[in-house]
């Protein structure tokens, strides 16, 4: 799930690049840094079921577990292991939730040591990333500057990732054989209401991509404009040309009441190239299969509206692809949170594919039930 029932622990913050100088020197031993340290994890339930227009339908159930401990910090040093188990509560054919996938029913997801003082951070390990072209959770080195005013300057490398939550849980694989990527993320926040964010990956032997995504917020109106391109290395993978997308939203929120339009664009050959090779946060669809093809152009909209405590959301777009094809997709979710720790959502998503181009319309349905602590 890429948008929505997706773990929302995967962030900047809990990669450990956000400093906080009150806990640099917390622990007076080693041994209070783990007494003092915190535990935290999840217990939850997962459902989803697909109905394809001509061909049947599949599904599954999972039960999830997390548990996760961090110490305090020993004169700027600690530590984090995060363990993610999962059991099969049930298919609808053999082997629906393997197609998931689940490549395994236990995984260590995080083992990071962190250095931080003020105005910098060090962290070496399994550790979970969100940035535009860089996700889920990395074998990585991530460095983060903060002394610069209004600034945050990100420099990671990352050798192997994987995904791995209530929905799925892959292995740790190499994203790019034995050279992994390089990451150079900046944001600057000077500007009352405006965030710049240009960016710069390599991936040896494969491409080199860059973009500048800006937003913009104020009481009641938003905009995004976000550009990336791909510098792609034609000996390693035969390409002649370089991927490229631009985004563009505008968006409102009036008290209980939000509102989207956007628009989507990817290069007339090759789309994005490899720039999604290792992550992406620019399609809003639970789906959008088409989202970065070729010549793709993307319209789409979105409204959402909390009552009594119930989220209601509807999303529905339409993209144009290689030229002739066309698919269509319509989100609609709802979630209500019982406690501050334990939440429940439905996602129902309804893809109309394009025939001509040998697709199948279906109808997807998600549903979860999570406890944190």
């Amino acid at each position: 799930m890429k948008k929505i029932l997706k773990n929302k622990s995967i962030s900047l913050i809990a990669c450990g690049v956000i400093l906080s100088s009150s806990t640099v020197f917390g622990a007076d031993t080693i041994d209070a840094a783990f007494k003092e340290g915190k535990v935290s994890g999840s217990l939850g339930v997962y459902g989803q079921k697909i109905d394809y227009e001509k061909n049947g339908r599949e599904g599954y159930a999972n039960g999830n577990a997390t548990i996760g401990f961090e110490t305090a910090s020993f004169y700027g040093l600690s530590a984090k292991a995060e363990f993610k188990g999962n059991l099969d509560l049930g298919e609808v054919h053999n082997n629906d939730r393997d197609n998931a996938p689940f490549e395994n029913d236990a995984l260590m997801t995080e083992a990071y040591l962190k250095y931080a003082v003020d105005g910098f951070s060090l962290s070496a390990g399994r550790q979970a990333i969100d940035l535009e072209w860089l996700a889920d959770y990395n074998e990585s080195v991530v460095a983060a500057i903060t002394a610069i005013p209004d600034t945050t300057v990100v420099l990671g490398y990352t050798y192997r990732k994987a995904e791995s939550g209530i929905d799925l849980s892959e292995d740790f694989y190499k994203l790019n054989e034995n050279k992994g990527a390089y990451v150079l993320d900046v944001k600057y926040t000077g500007l009352k209401g405006v965030e710049f964010n240009p960016y710069v990956y390599s991936a040896p032997e494969v491409a080199d991509w860059y973009g500048l995504k800006t937003t913009f917020t104020a009481d009641m109106f938003g905009a995004i404009a976000h550009y990336a391109a791909s510098n792609e290395d034609s000996n390693k993978r035969g390409a002649t040309n370089n991927g490229s997308i631009g985004h563009l939203e505008l968006n409102t929120t009036i008290s209980d009441f939000t509102a989207a339009l956007g628009y989507i664009k990817t290069d007339k050959d090759v789309g994005v190239g490899s720039m999604e090779v290792a992550g992406d946060n620019i399609s809003p669809f639970e789906e959008g299969n088409n989202t970065y093809a070729a010549d793709a152009k993307t319209i789409y909209g979105s409204l959402g509206y909390t009552i009594a405590g119930v989220e209601l959301d509807a999303l529905y777009g339409e993209t144009k692809y290689a030229t002739d094809y066309k698919e269509k997709e319509l989100n609609l979710s709802v979630g209500y949170s019982f406690t501050e720790s334990l939440a429940a959502s439905i996602l129902y998503a309804n893809i109309n594919a394009d025939e001509n181009n040998a697709e199948v319309d279906y109808e997807k349905v998600l549903a979860s039930v999570e406890y944190t602590f």
